[in-house]
């Protein structure tokens, strides 16, 4: 969970008025939301409205936001090419499955036009990753710029735009996710502080800093997300009227650069390269850092067998030492009960290499990953086969 902020106006007390004179209807105070998580026994924010946020005046159906997978009749490696996915839609119509399970599903989108429409996911967190493009993303809590290899880490009911500024590229993976996506419980000391020695702290967490408040009275479409429907709300004034807010709960950047790699004299686990945690799914950032450097160290990854997780990577940048014939958008899925390992000629290609450049995202989950109908189109078929010499 991110640390605590607080922007903007808020009275001394939690529950009492806050005064503003002559306020909405003449009632003489702003109006208190507050937004929980797990019903009222953990992390929340308290948010000030100039107008009650309560304010709909239509509500219509918006259609299906359900996923199709592909039948389970094999178990095999994966491996999806997206880095030419066509441009499509905005930041939220734009997504193109890619895999998913019950805990936590990966999209890709390159949108090819500015959000229409303010958008809200009532069910799930949302990680955007910014893997090319800068901008901001809009929201009640107020403006957060974003950049490059960003985690734009969004908690679920958290009405958003994301702006990408004219003339840069956009592109993005997303991850939604059931659970409550948060800091690694391993990484915090007892009283909740990112302990010393983590791989980052929280100055590399940044929040908005500035309210951002809209007083406009006009019917604002919100489009809404939950359990594979579509609503639309048509609220009567703007929902970005916050004068201040305070609380754990609210939107933030991580970019994954500032992620400080652990590492040895020989191979360290992926659980070294963890970055959050969600039920059901970790996510970790193999970030550019020195191999290993025992002077018999084999500096690319052990074969390994999944026992009881899927394994995604997702390629961003540079060059992957245990890897052959994937590139930049790639995505592999390394599914449990079967190994494994680096590619013919990667062990030898590594003796000579002090550091590697690579940037990837993994997800490492619980439960079976499924490959989305959408995303099957850009499969490599040939890449359960590539470990033959």
């Amino acid at each position: 969970m991110s640390h605590y902020l607080r922007l903007g106006s808020v009275p001394a007390k939690r529950h009492i008025e806050h005064r503003h004179e002559p306020g909405y209807k003449g009632e003489g105070i702003y109006y208190e939301e507050v937004v929980t998580l797990a019903g009222f026994a953990r992390a929340y924010s308290i948010v000030y409205h100039l107008k009650p946020p309560t304010r709909v005046k239509k509500i219509e159906p918006a259609g299906l936001a359900a996923v199709e997978y592909l039948p389970p009749d094999t178990l095999k490696h994966v491996h999806l090419k997206t880095r030419e996915i066509p441009t499509a839609g905005d930041a939220v119509t734009g997504r193109i499955p890619m895999f998913g399970n019950g805990d936590v599903l990966m999209s890709r989108c390159r949108p090819a036009e500015a959000q229409k429409e303010l958008y809200r996911n009532a069910t799930a967190d949302e990680v955007l990753f910014i893997h090319r493009g800068k901008g901001t993303l809009h929201t009640h809590f107020g403006p957060l710029p974003f950049k490059p290899f960003d985690y734009v880490v969004i908690p679920r009911c958290t009405t958003y735009r994301v702006d990408f500024e004219p003339g840069t590229p956009a592109d993005l993976l997303i991850i939604e996710s059931t659970g409550t996506v948060g800091i690694p419980p391993t990484y915090l000391n007892p009283d909740g502080q990112v302990r010393l020695g983590a791989p980052y702290s929280e100055r590399d967490l940044h929040g908005p800093t500035e309210i951002g408040t809209v007083d406009r009275e006009a019917d604002v479409p919100v489009l809404v997300k939950a359990d594979g429907r579509l609503t639309r709300y048509i609220m009567s004034h703007h929902p970005f009227d916050v004068v201040g807010w305070d609380g754990f709960v609210y939107p933030y950047t991580f970019n994954a650069d500032d992620f400080e790699p652990i590492t040895g004299t020989i191979h360290q686990p992926p659980p070294i390269h963890q970055t959050f945690e969600a039920p059901g799914f970790v996510i970790c950032t193999f970030a550019p850092r020195y191999l290993d450097h025992h002077p018999q160290a084999i500096k690319v990854p052990y074969a390994h067998s999944n026992v009881e997780c899927d394994e995604v990577l997702y390629y961003v940048r540079g060059h992957f030492g245990s890897r052959r014939g994937v590139e930049e958008s790639s995505f592999t899925l390394h599914p449990r009960g079967i190994p494994h390992g680096p590619h013919p000629g990667t062990i030898v290609a590594s003796r000579p290499m002090t550091r590697t450049d690579e940037l990837a995202v993994m997800l490492d989950t619980f439960r079976p990953l499924h490959t989305a109908v959408a995303g099957a189109k850009y499969d490599d078929p040939s890449y359960p086969y590539s470990w033959v010499d």
